[in-house]
């Protein structure tokens, strides 16, 4: 997607990981449908208005979608492909979506995840089905999530590590690891 998507499609991808934050993928999906006439210059009322009965967070979500449109126009002019190609490093490419104060609602799994559904890869999406499944098999003692930047970058080193024993492709394990805990593939 990350070559073939336009800037705006890359914003609404953006927006469906923020509105999958503490919610399901099933909503975050119902939740862009709602809102994907209102991405480009929506107002928080009309986005929250939308989002209303879609979403669990509608006011806090809208108020996230604006506050990171705004930061996005001053940063980049909306150019997200162009951004996200600017880092040589894709711990500062996922760092900066995690860690830029105006870009709201995204932590270090979201961001993950928006990075991998536009197309880059070895980013993992340590979602509680993943945690869970990494502490079952061993590969963790807990499935508690991470709390820092320092524990995320351990856990996602021990998937890496895990992967490559089983000689499994990384971005594959996280998806099959969470197919086999929900049942289901969604994006």
């Amino acid at each position: 997607m990350r070559r073939a998507a336009s800037d705006e499609r890359l914003w609404e991808e953006l927006v469906f990981c923020i509105f999958t934050a503490g919610a399901s993928a099933r909503m975050g999906l119902r939740s862009v449908e709602a809102v994907r006439e209102l991405l480009a210059a929506g107002t928080h009322e009309e986005l929250a208005r939308a989002l209303d009965k879609k979403h669990r967070y509608p006011n806090s979500r809208s108020g996230y979608i604006v506050v990171t449109r705004d930061y996005l126009h001053e940063d980049c002019r909306m150019r997200l492909r162009e951004r996200l190609e600017s880092f040589d490093d894709p711990l500062a490419r996922r760092d900066w979506l995690a860690r830029e104060r105006r870009i709201k609602g995204l932590g270090y799994k979201e961001a993950s995840h928006y990075l991998r559904n536009v197309g880059y890869r070895g980013y993992a999406i340590l979602d509680k089905h993943i945690l869970r499944s990494l502490a079952e098999l061993g590969v963790l003692e807990s499935p508690t999530p991470p709390t820092t930047r320092t524990r995320y970058l351990d856990i996602e080193a021990a998937l890496r590590s895990f992967a490559a024993r089983l000689a499994i492709d990384f971005d594959e394990l996280d998806l099959v690891l969470w197919s086999m805990k929900t049942g289901e593939i969604l994006k």
